[in-house]
């Protein structure tokens, strides 16, 4: 009885109960990170002569999995060297130094975590100015990619030895970038 007063009573006050709204504006908000890693246990590479097979064919390393990238979205790696030729640290030879353009770079899809929907180059010449070595117009977590390091052949570096410095050998600093696309 007192519950039917009660609703009575509500209804004869006009006494409604009404809902009430609001809204919120949720963002989801993407920043561009790219990461780009050289493996740690390639941060040296060699490319010996060692052989008169050598000077005639040159030589070549291919360092697998040798860089790691993480993008959000698109991006291309661009490689440069620190200059246009590769520097002898000990006395110069007669000969000068080597053009940083007879060294050639080639990338390939990694052994492990492959960058998949990427476009590689081939024999990129190094330079001291930065050349597209990879890229892709998708994101990637943690893939790798290899690179193959080919030296001069046709005997293009047989004068360049310094007698008592075994081996000779010519430097350069290679830098990989990596870029939002």
């Amino acid at each position: 009885m007192k519950k039917l007063v009660i609703a009575s009573l509500v209804v004869l006050c006009g006494i409604t109960a009404q809902a009430q709204t609001d809204n919120v504006t949720l963002n989801v908000r993407l920043n561009p990170i790219q990461t780009l890693v050289v493996n740690p246990q390639q941060k040296t590479v060699n490319l010996d002569y060692t052989t008169k097979q050598h000077y005639n064919d040159g030589v070549s390393s291919r360092q697998e999995n040798h860089l790691n990238i993480f993008s959000t979205g698109g991006f291309e790696v661009k490689v440069k060297a620190s200059g246009s030729e590769l520097t002898n640290s000990g006395t110069a030879g007669p000969n000068g130094n080597i053009a940083a353009a007879t060294i050639k770079l080639t990338a390939l899809a990694g052994t492990q975590d492959a960058l998949a929907d990427a476009q590689y180059s081939q024999n990129i010449e190094l330079s001291a100015t930065e050349g597209v070595i990879a890229s892709s117009t998708k994101g990637a977590r943690d893939k790798n990619i290899d690179i193959e390091y080919k030296a001069a052949g046709n005997d293009a570096y047989l004068d360049k030895y310094v007698a008592n410095q075994t081996p000779t050998t010519f430097t350069t600093t290679v830098t990989y970038t990596i870029y939002a696309k």
